[in-house]
């Protein structure tokens, strides 16, 4: 099994203070949580596919501590180089897409992102 939500090593107040405009209500709990992974600078997950097998992940991306520098993902699907995916975006956004993250592992569930962030990555929306 991967990553657990007791892995995440929680930021510190002064990270999550330059966030704390970007986030309302319950995400400012979780927002240690969300900066403590996304200063990992990686991930390995499991996309869940509706009727199907999980497609194992790895994601990596750029850290920088200011939420509107810009941050770089990568995720490559099944440790295959033609299923490579890239994507920029503000720093901040991709961390709101870290809430789901950690709050997959919260509930003891695989690392996963949210659909928004998938249709984000393959361009869907454009």
């Amino acid at each position: 099994m991967g990553l657990k939500f007791e892995d995440i090593q929680p930021a510190t107040k002064q990270d999550v203070s330059v966030y704390v405009p970007y986030y309302q209500g319950a995400k400012r709990n979780a927002l240690p949580y969300a900066i403590g992974l996304y200063k990992q600078g990686n991930l390995e997950g499991e996309r869940h596919i509706e009727e199907g097998d999980s497609i194992p992940f790895v994601a990596t991306w750029n850290v920088s501590m200011l939420p509107a520098d810009l941050t770089r993902c990568r995720m490559q699907f099944d440790d295959d180089a033609d299923l490579s995916y890239e994507i920029t975006m503000a720093t901040f956004e991709f961390v709101d897409f870290l809430f789901d993250v950690v709050a997959s592992l919260r509930h003891k569930q695989p690392a996963d992102f949210a659909k928004g962030f998938y249709r984000k990555l393959l361009r869907l929306d454009d």
